[in-house]
């Protein structure tokens, strides 16, 4: 299934995928175990994103992006939204609970700043996925400073389980943001599919 992603809150637009934890199944924001909350200052367009004080949870989300796709990891820490985003993005691909944990790899990344990190995170992970023939559905992520150290953990693709909607070519700088909002870690950007 390729996501529909409209800009805006998840309560003004029913279509937008949102995900909640580690390795959750996506789900139709609105639905009864959507923690985001709707207020009418909320929607404001894509790039603007409020929080009610109860929706402080993991979750990731996709966001429209002309003829590409925009993920987004929140998390109470720059590794949980780093761990988020991921998830995001494979979720562009299949569904990140159909993923067993099978085979672990480890990724060492370092950028100038956090947001190039994210960059530099998720196109590890595409290349790790391009050259290996793995798909990933759990992260495990370390940030210290602007240094990454991660696992995650997957197998190899299988097209008949996993049925790929798209393949991600890799993350781009548009919309890039990794930034601390109302005491949760925003980190987003758009993938190239």
């Amino acid at each position: 299934m390729q996501p529909t992603t409209p800009a805006g809150c998840c309560r003004c637009y029913p279509d937008r995928e949102v995900g909640h934890g580690a390795g959750a199944s996506p789900r139709r924001a609105g639905a009864a175990s959507v923690d985001l909350h709707h207020t009418d200052d909320v929607c404001t367009g894509q790039d603007d994103f409020r929080y009610s004080e109860s929706a402080h949870a993991l979750h990731w989300e996709h966001f429209e992006h002309e003829a590409d796709i925009g993920v987004r990891g929140v998390g109470e820490t720059v590794a949980e939204a780093f761990e988020q985003a991921a998830t995001a993005m494979i979720a562009v691909i299949t569904e990140p609970a159909g993923v067993a944990a099978r085979h672990a790899i480890a990724i060492e990344c370092e950028a100038p700043d956090v947001e190039l990190l994210l960059v530099d995170w998720l196109n590890a992970l595409i290349f790790e996925m391009a050259t290996a023939r793995l798909i990933f559905g759990r992260f495990e992520v370390q940030v210290e400073g602007t240094h990454l150290s991660a696992r995650a953990w997957g197998e190899p693709v299988n097209a008949q389980r996993h049925r790929p909607a798209v393949e991600v070519k890799g993350a781009t700088y548009t919309s890039l943001r990794v930034a601390q909002h109302d005491g949760q870690w925003i980190a987003q950007t758009v993938v190239d599919v």
